[in-house]
């Protein structure tokens, strides 16, 4: 089974991706490759600029990343209650090319933040929205309070709790 995964944020920091990248690294037998939003990075959307430049190569290769994969895990940074600007650019750049984006992947959700909340806001929005743009979700996982329940040092979920509700949902992409 091939994973992408990815944290839909462009921070170099990011606690989203660092949660990505821990949820895949609890699957067996599974090719998993972490994608960097840096790596996508793209003039604002407009179709004043699409008209002039075209489709960009770096939205191409986002969506045939999705299309060569079996599943996709997706962990969301919230920017003032909504999704970071890096994500919903490369998003709209990708539905352009596919408005299919997800292309009936089964994906788990995800989200993190510093605070008590846990990005819970975003999520729900991305849960809703996934199934209009082709993507099946089967489960999703908001982990409140980054740094009290996530050991950035080892790169491990602390709560046992918590983790124990992240193996669960992975176990939703199998």
């Amino acid at each position: 089974m091939k994973i992408i995964a990815f944290g839909a944020s462009n921070s170099k920091k990011s606690i989203n991706k660092q949660l990505a990248t821990y949820a895949v690294s609890l699957l067996d037998n599974a090719e998993v490759e972490v994608l960097d939003l840096n790596d996508y990075e793209l003039p604002l959307f407009s179709e004043d600029k699409e008209a002039e430049i075209g489709q960009p190569e770096l939205a191409k290769e986002f969506i045939a990343k999705i299309a060569n994969s079996d599943a996709l895990v997706v962990s969301f940074a919230e920017h003032n209650g909504s999704y970071s600007v890096a994500y919903k650019n490369l998003f709209d750049w990708s539905s352009r090319i596919n408005p299919k984006v997800f292309q009936n992947k089964p994906m788990l959700l995800l989200s993190t933040s510093p605070g008590p909340g846990g990005a819970a806001s975003v999520l729900s929005m991305a849960v809703n929205s996934a199934p209009y743009f082709d993507g099946d979700v089967r489960s999703s996982l908001s982990v409140p309070s980054f740094y009290e329940n996530f050991d950035v040092k080892t790169g491990l979920i602390k709560n046992k709790d918590i983790n124990e509700q992240l193996v669960n949902a992975l176990q939703s992409l199998v």
